[in-house]
């Protein structure tokens, strides 16, 4: 059996951990190198310029090879266990981030394999590590995101209060493109309008939020928009805005579940919100009714439903009583008299 602290990588591990995939700047490193503060990943510098991300383009069936720098930012040597993943966005803002060494890859954590699977970087120094990325001849056109990992299999107990420990990593990005045709294609799903009234209309703010799902469903990274309209009765225009919590990176295939919020939404009011996704080549658009009520407008209707409910069957009852016929009472029959006998006469 597992001791609690061997539960350490978290399903997605998230790698950029304290945002490493792509946040900092140092002088050791290429402009937008993966870096955590204490290690950094990045693409080997070509003749040109310094990359800041991994840009691969290949056909089915063809190989590339290219080489990964690991860069170690502390006095102390730094072992690390190497690896290729696939990306994904995260459910909770739609990011950027790589899935663990244990989960199953499909695309670039599948196809790519680094030269050494483990490396130990001596205190301010950097190893470059090549691999190869082969294609294999039935994959799909068109995007294949994923990332090179550093991963630093010590356990981070933090103050020890804690049974579970962390482990960190690094992922340098791959964009790999497929050759093929390609598809863009996003769409917008659930939307759904939930109200927060005041009790009393006019005495506090009423608050909408809306939910809904973006889905690339074509094979290419998008960059959508996302504009909300809201209209209510005979058409009034209520609210027009584009949306600014939007990931910058839908990945193909991937799912992100977003909401915004409205606040000043109509305390009473009979509408529909639409929303609308855009990108590079895609556009689509979805929405939902919403009916506005204060909740006190609620309850007096409830109530006054109620009563009203109570007399009508009241009534009923009272109509059911006076229609209903009253049968006479039996008399009782009177009891025949015997005939009183005659005295016999006397000859």
């Amino acid at each position: 059996m597992r001791k609690p602290s061997a539960l350490l990588l978290l399903p997605g591990l998230l790698l950029g951990l304290l945002g490493c995939l792509a946040l900092g700047v140092t002088a050791a490193a290429p402009a937008a190198a993966a870096d955590n503060g204490s290690w950094s990943v990045y693409p080997v510098s070509s003749a040109v310029s310094a990359r800041p991300y991994f840009y691969l383009s290949a056909d089915p069936g063809q190989t590339v090879r290219d080489q990964v720098v690991v860069a170690n930012k502390t006095g102390k040597p730094l072992t690390f266990r190497l690896y290729a993943a696939d990306a994904y966005n995260t459910a909770r803002d739609g990011g950027f981030a790589v899935r663990s060494a244990g989960e199953r890859m499909r695309g670039v954590g599948a196809w790519a394999r680094p030269a050494k699977s483990t490396v130990t970087v001596p205190g301010h120094k950097k190893v470059t590590v090549p691999f190869t990325l082969h294609v294999p001849s039935d994959a799909e056109p068109g995007d294949h995101p994923g990332a090179i990992v550093a991963l630093d299999e010590r356990v981070d107990r933090g103050d020890g209060s804690l049974a579970l420990g962390v482990q960190r990593a690094v992922g340098a990005r791959v964009y790999l493109k497929v050759g093929g045709p390609t598809l863009p294609a996003i769409s917008v799903e659930n939307v759904t309008v939930s109200h927060h009234q005041p009790l009393v209309p006019g005495l506090g703010d009423s608050t909408a939020v809306i939910s809904y799902t973006l889905h690339n469903t074509g094979n290419v990274t998008l960059d959508p928009k996302v504009e909300l309209k809201a209209h209510g009765l005979f058409g009034r225009t209520l609210l027009t805005r584009d949306l600014k919590r939007v990931p910058s990176e839908l990945l193909p295939g991937q799912r992100v579940r977003l909401s915004e919020t409205w606040r000043g939404a109509p305390q009473f009011d009979l509408g529909h919100v639409t929303l609308t996704a855009s990108a590079k080549g895609t556009r689509e658009s979805a929405g939902a009714g919403f009916l506005a009520l204060p909740w006190l407008v609620v309850a007096v209707v409830f109530a006054a439903g109620v009563a009203t409910g109570a007399l009508l069957v009241r009534a009923r009852r009272g109509r059911a009583r006076r229609s209903v016929p009253v049968r006479p009472s039996r008399r009782a029959r009177p009891t025949p008299s015997r005939p009183r006998s005659s005295p016999s006469a006397r000859l």
